[in-house]
């Protein structure tokens, strides 16, 4: 069984971006969303793990339209946060990607894929 993303003991310092971000990536990581999301992966050529470069290609507000409607950009949102609240962000990312089912990892394994 894996473990459910734990945040550290470090305070969240922009708590109302941070929160914003979380629950756009919960979104689009959720059932609903996650197959829309890894085909505009797939489409941009995007690796799952590089984070940065799916905040630069606004990957997430192109498939989160609560996110879209906000006005803000997921990219605005992750550098508005301080450098140890963006490494709690990716972490939590990170963590999310890695919960994804076998099957849906399996069908969109050029993204998954190291190489």
């Amino acid at each position: 069984m894996k473990a459910l993303f734990e945040q550290s003991g470090i305070k969240i310092e922009k708590e109302q971006e941070f929160a914003a971000l979380k629950q756009s990536i919960e979104r689009v990581l959720g059932s609903a969303l996650i197959e829309k999301f890894f085909s505009r992966l797939e489409k941009k050529s995007v690796r799952i793990r590089e984070f940065e470069k799916v905040l630069e290609l606004h990957l997430i507000e192109d498939v989160d339209d609560t996110l879209k409607k906000s006005g803000k950009s997921a990219k605005q949102l992750y550098e508005a946060l301080t450098v140890t609240d963006q490494g709690q962000m990716r972490e939590f990312y990170l963590t999310k990607i890695e919960e994804v089912s076998a099957e849906l990892r399996q069908k969109f394994h050029k993204i998954y894929s190291y190489y």
